[in-house]
């Protein structure tokens, strides 16, 4: 029940923390939009550490007994406090790290538009830069996370710990919701013609959206991390491997092919992404050189043909992205038995938490340089507008390129890690009677 438990107070918690937003403290400037999201996050945090210490005080016993691979270790309720705290902090690290590289606030975002006066090849440039480095500070937190939990509760320390990460997600997902809400908005406002000063708030309001979205996103991904790394610490139990020797052939192959999945899988969401826009943009070239009076305004465009597209699209090109992440534990655990699916279950997980993390900031800091420029709500951001400036046209195409990123192969490889792992240990006992047809040859 204590998972449970944790759960259900984290409900309450969140609950408590809304009325800080909505009752408490009112927001009336357009500068206090992303400060009063940060304290969301902040006093979530705060009230369900209480909420924690409470639940483990009152409903566990002061010591207990878990097996740790076979053996039995002692654990106090104190230790298990512990584990959902570090999970639970260290995702609301994750999230001012997150927010530190995709808020135009801060001086990387401004590093990011800066480089658009000189085009959009140096902007991809610093972008890609700036998602790589955003990547350092949250694995160590991810990593001392691991460390700690299992040091102290061994594989259900890092379970707890990933759902600490996880009990303020009414919160997360609150706030990550926010920012399309923002985005639909501004787009409404836009096509309905309405005046300059409600784009300029939506504007404000998207901007924050897209550093909520991407801290919405980083909590994914860091509970993603330690959700699949207790799945397979349970696969290697159920499996019935002693040890997962990185040395042995068996296991580096699928190490190292677990490794290159994650790329894999983003190449094909990139590619659904890319080949959906083309067909969108013939749509749009071909309604405005056949419907008469289009150009001048004075007759509707064919909306259904272009959702159409989109939606055919948004189902028809998942088929294979999908088909890679069920096959894939499949057929290595029934060609190559459960060591090479062990090495390929930890390498996906190993390469797939770096790329997520740096492809969703990457994203969320083109688009927000290219709302700095549009704002230019300071001396900077106006020597490098207005809209429509080359300046601008850079950080367009520099915004273009991250959505994909952001909005589409970051996001998803949460699912590639924790859905091959979930299906590898459905799987396991299975793999480790019958598989490794082919090893069995040698």
């Amino acid at each position: 029940l204590y998972p449970l438990l944790i759960s259900s107070v984290g409900i309450i918690a969140c609950l408590i923390t809304t009325l800080f937003a909505t009752d408490f403290f009112e927001i009336k400037a357009v500068d206090e939009i992303e400060p009063a999201l940060k304290k969301q996050l902040i006093i979530s945090t705060v009230v369900m550490t209480v909420g924690i210490a409470l639940v483990s005080w009152l409903g566990l016993p002061y010591s207990f007994t878990i097996f740790n691979f076979g053996a039995q270790k002692t654990v106090y309720n104190w230790q298990l406090f512990l584990c959902v705290a570090v999970g639970l902090w260290a995702g609301l690290i994750i999230g001012f790290v997150t927010e530190y590289y995709t808020s135009n606030a801060y001086s990387p975002v401004q590093d990011v538009a800066d480089s658009c006066r000189t085009g959009a090849a140096t902007n991809v440039i610093f972008g890609l830069a700036l998602g790589y480095k955003s990547v350092i500070i949250p694995i160590f937190a991810i990593a001392f996370s691991i460390f700690l939990s299992f040091s102290l509760a061994a594989m259900y320390g890092v379970a707890v710990a990933a759902l600490g990460m996880l009990s303020t997600i009414a919160t997360g997902l609150a706030i990550d919701a926010y920012g399309p809400i923002s985005d639909n908005a501004g787009g409404i406002a836009e096509m309905a013609g309405m005046s300059h000063r409600i784009r300029e708030r939506t504007d404000a309001l998207d901007a924050a959206g897209n550093t909520t979205a991407a801290i919405g996103k980083g909590f994914a991904i860091g509970s993603a991390a330690l959700v699949s790394l207790a799945l397979f610490g349970a696969f290697v139990s159920r499996a019935a491997i002693s040890t997962v020797d990185v040395l042995t052939p068996k296991v580096f192959i699928g190490l190292i092919v677990g490794a290159m999945l994650p790329y894999w899988f983003s190449a094909m969401t990139m590619k659904s992404v890319g080949s959906a826009a083309l067909k969108m943009v013939e749509e749009v070239r071909r309604q405005f050189n056949s419907i008469p009076g289009l150009m001048e305004g004075t007759t509707k465009p064919d909306y259904a043909t272009c959702v159409k597209i989109s939606t055919d699209a948004s189902i028809k090109e998942m088929i294979p992205p999908g088909a890679l992440v069920m096959l894939s534990p499949l057929i290595v655990g029934i060609f190559f038995g459960v060591e090479t699916l062990s090495g390929l279950l930890a390498g996906a997980l190993v390469s797939g938490v770096q790329i997520a993390i740096s492809a969703s900031n990457t994203g969320g800091a083109w688009d927000n340089a290219k709302k700095y420029i549009e704002a230019g709500a300071s001396e900077h951001a106006r020597t490098l507008g207005p809209k429509g400036s080359d300046c601008h046209k850079a950080a367009v195409i520099g915004d273009t390129i991250g959505d994909p990123l952001k909005d589409t192969s970051g996001p998803s490889l949460n699912i590639l890690i924790k859905l091959m792992a979930v299906e590898s240990l459905v799987f396991a006992p299975f793999f480790a009677t019958h598989g490794g047809i082919l090893f069995k040859w040698f």
